[in-house]
């Protein structure tokens, strides 16, 4: 078979000279690829009488990413792109100087050492396509319709056509790149935060307006009028003061004459005084030719967002100038007054002064310590180091702590009787635990309780604190953890809140708030993941309903206005496994007895304004609870004085952490196990609960046990008919000594004991009742916590 390759002198045929022009024409008048691309293959056809035709296009690399045929038979074209050999042949194809005719393509295939296609096999042509330096593809041509092989006339058509082809492919090829760019820059303009509105400077039309310019002077627009309209009635006044107007200067003229702006603070108001501030850059964009139209780009950026951040900003400095101003006049002024030479300024007032420092410099470190996570939050660097942990002994760390700022608040705990570990820092989990107990004793009135609830919730365990104070309306719930929400009107609660969900976040966990509005309280929820060996959990007894017995630990109210001393005790007292509560005042005393239930108290014989033996006589919840007196007299008639007056034990200062553990431990057995009482004929088994007169056991209601063992436990002191209603009928609201009365005679007949000469049980009248001292025998402890639950309560 003969081939021969382009001879680049050819000419086409006279009678396809029109025919190409028009196809030329046809090609040209497009920018649509795909378009051209039908029509180049069809009009080659046409042109040449070839039977069947495909275009191959390629990338800047030479890598064909296009195609289109015509002319062939159903799947004659899928047998083509499935053929092993077809990037052989175009890459052979490619790689010639010029165009390729065939007679016999099959026979050309098989000479490459390939093997034939199935279609498009006999007569054959390709020509290059390329426009300039830029190769654009390739087209191929085969099966000429009369069978006759292709001339030198159709190869000078095609490689005119191709060329023509290779410069609309180029041109479409911009195009469609240009469109892209435009496609892109219309999205970016549309989704932009930045205002941008366009101008045209000829006319002063106005070319386009993006949704962030259309909102930032909505507030400028008039119901029911365009925000086009508002060009016409605008304002616009410069930080210079100077104005101007679009309806003092027709805006073609103003556009015209416009240079450059950069980053000028612009207000733009409307005649009835609504305005916005904003950020102006304005940039002519001059015409592209003597014909075009120039425009003008201006772009605006709200600023009252920038405002809300100043005023923010001025508003924390502020809160923080006012939180570090009242510990500071409060430390002023107590040493002021410690500088001044007085002579009438004893020991007790100088420590009070004291005092005073100590606790107002605590609270200023804890607000520079707020300050400085605050800041660590901000710039990422707030870490923590967790590890598995007891959240139990989480809450009741906290617990302690907010208990000993004297708040007044209860705080309520009800835990289950099993808890996972969990993967905590302990230091931050109990900071997060204090900023929430904090908050909600900010919120609350000052007697109301806090709760705090946990539970398992999946991996993770949840943990809530709930107040009963003024609640959290709904809009503010979802910024009630930003750091300027200023809710309470302090820092301390806008950056302990913030701190805290920083913290919990720092965990892997989360925090949240719930409220049902104003008045109704609110619950502030965080989670903490388990740890690895969260199925190995630390039971808790008989499902706890405080703290106190969830961590096992007795709870220890120490009273003394030596922060020092407080400090020593607290830390002997925690490391014994005894959960201490810490107070330097006897203000609130007889609240925090009622509200924490310690079960022994450890009270400074000499506080400001108070003796602790005279506190023992007028704090009726004192003097029904084991005290151990702690002081640094150490004189016989003061320690006689304290135990008449009730108290279990006395410790004189300086003591070590040995010998004052010693004494509560003891104290505390003695109240708990009590010896077996015995006074002439009577035997009480405070253990088995038994009495019996003469080896007679005695038939009692636990109602009448309990008040036998009360009075036993006094023996040689007389017993008030208010503290047997406390000990004895605890929580009820009966007040009188009826109840007494009946139930001291009811005991009295069955202990065979005479009202008129009475041996075991005395009546002091107008107090209350005494029963008689064993000889030999010193008095029993004080009277333990209330009695337990009783299966009798009747009689």
């Amino acid at each position: 078979m003969a081939q021969s390759e382009s001879n680049k002198g050819s000419e086409p045929r006279d009678g396809a000279s029109p025919a190409l022009a028009a196809a030329i024409l046809r090609i040209s008048a497009t920018l649509d690829l795909d378009a051209v691309l039908r029509e180049a293959i069809e009009s080659a056809r046409a042109l040449t009488g070839a039977g069947v035709g495909a275009i191959v296009i390629v990338d800047e690399a030479g890598k064909p990413v296009d195609h289109l045929f015509s002319g062939f038979e159903p799947g004659e074209d899928q047998l083509l792109l499935a053929w092993p050999d077809g990037l052989r042949l175009f890459e052979h194809l490619r790689g010639l100087p010029g165009a390729l005719r065939s007679a016999d393509l099959a026979g050309y295939v098989r000479g490459l050492g390939m093997e034939p296609i199935p279609a498009f096999s006999r007569t054959f042509q390709a020509t290059p396509m390329r426009h300039g330096t830029v190769d654009a593809g390739i087209f191929l041509m085969g099966d000429k319709a009369d069978g006759r092989e292709f001339s030198d006339s159709d190869e000078a058509v095609l490689s005119i056509l191709a060329a023509h082809v290779a410069a609309a492919i180029t041109n479409a090829r911009a195009y469609r790149a240009e469109c892209r760019i435009r496609r892109d820059l219309d999205a970016l303009i549309e989704m932009s935060p930045v205002g941008v509105v366009r101008f045209d400077t000829a006319t002063g039309a106005l070319l386009s307006l993006n949704p962030e310019a259309c909102r930032l002077v909505e507030s400028l627009r008039t119901p029911g009028n365009p925000t086009e309209q508002l060009i016409e009635v605008i304002i616009c006044r410069r930080a210079d003061g100077s104005e101007w107007s679009l309806a003092k200067m027709p805006l073609p003229h103003r556009l015209a004459t416009a240079a450059t702006v950069r980053t000028e603070e612009v207000t733009l108001s409307v005649p009835d005084g609504r305005s916005v501030r904003a950020l102006v850059n304005l940039t002519p964009v001059p015409a592209i030719n003597d014909d075009g139209a120039g425009s003008v780009v201006v772009t605006l950026q709200d600023l009252t967002p920038l405002d809300e951040i100043d005023r923010m900003r001025a508003d924390f400095l502020a809160l923080v100038g006012h939180e570090l101003r009242q510990p500071l006049v409060a430390i002023k002024g107590s040493v002021d007054t410690l500088l001044e030479v007085d002579e009438d300024l004893d020991l007790a007032e100088a420590r009070g002064f004291h005092q005073i420092i100590a606790e107002q410099t605590d609270h200023m470190r804890s607000l520079v310590t707020n300050l400085l996570d605050a800041g660590r939050l901000d710039a990422g660097e707030l870490l923590v180091r967790p590890e598995p942990a007891d959240i139990v002994t989480l809450i009741e760390r906290a617990r302690t702590a907010f208990a000993g700022g004297s708040t007044g608040h209860a705080v309520d705990v009800d835990l289950p009787a099993e808890l996972p570990l969990v993967m905590a820092d302990r230091r931050r989990v109990v900071q997060v635990l204090t900023n929430l107990l904090s908050n909600a004793a900010r919120q609350s009135p000052e007697s109301t309780p806090i709760h705090i609830t946990a539970e398992r919730s999946g991996t993770h365990v949840t943990v809530s604190v709930t107040d009963h104070g003024r609640g959290i309306a709904p809009d503010r719930l979802p910024h009630l953890f930003r750091k300027h929400s200023g809710d309470g009107g302090s820092t301390g609660n806008g950056l302990g809140l913030a701190i805290s969900k920083g913290l919990v976040e720092a965990h892997g966990g989360r925090i949240w708030a719930n409220s049902d509005g104003p008045g109704l309280g609110a619950t502030l929820t965080f989670t903490l993941p388990t740890a690895a060996n969260a199925d190995e959990r630390r039971p808790v007894k008989d499902a706890p309903h405080t703290a106190e017995e969830a961590v096992a630990k007795p709870r220890v109210l120490v009273v003394d206005d030596d922060p020092n001393a407080l400090r020593f005790v607290r830390r002997a007292l925690d490391a014994a496994d005894f959960a201490p509560i810490v107070t330097q005042g006897a203000g609130s005393l007889a609240d925090i007895l009622r509200k924490e239930k310690p079960r022994l108290v450890l009270l400074d014989l000499m506080l400001p304004g108070a003796d602790g033996i005279e506190l023992m006589g007028t704090i009726p919840e004192l003097a029904d609870l084991p005290v151990i007196f702690i002081s640094g007299y150490g004189r016989d008639e003061t320690i006689v004085r304290a135990f008449e007056a009730g108290a279990v034990d006395y410790l004189v200062k300086p003591f070590s952490k040995t010998e004052l553990v010693a004494r509560v431990r003891g104290a505390l057995r003695r109240v708990d196990d009590p010896d077996t009482f015995r006074f002439g004929e009577l035997e009480i088994d405070y253990g088995r609960r038994r009495a019996s007169v003469a080896g007679r056991e005695v038939e009692l209601t636990a109602t009448e046990f309990d008040l036998l063992r009360a009075l036993s436990l006094e023996a040689g002191r007389v017993v008030h008919t208010d503290t047997l209603l406390r000990r004895v009928w605890p929580g009820r609201e009966t007040k009188g000594s009826n109840v007494v009365r009946t139930f001291v005679g009811s005991l009295r007949r069955k202990l065979g004991d005479d009202a008129a000469e009475p041996a075991w049980i005395v009546t002091e009248r107008g107090v209350g009742y005494r029963m008689p001292r064993p000889e030999g025998q010193g008095a029993h402890s004080s009277t333990p916590p209330p009695p337990p639950p009783r299966v009798d309560p009747q009689a």
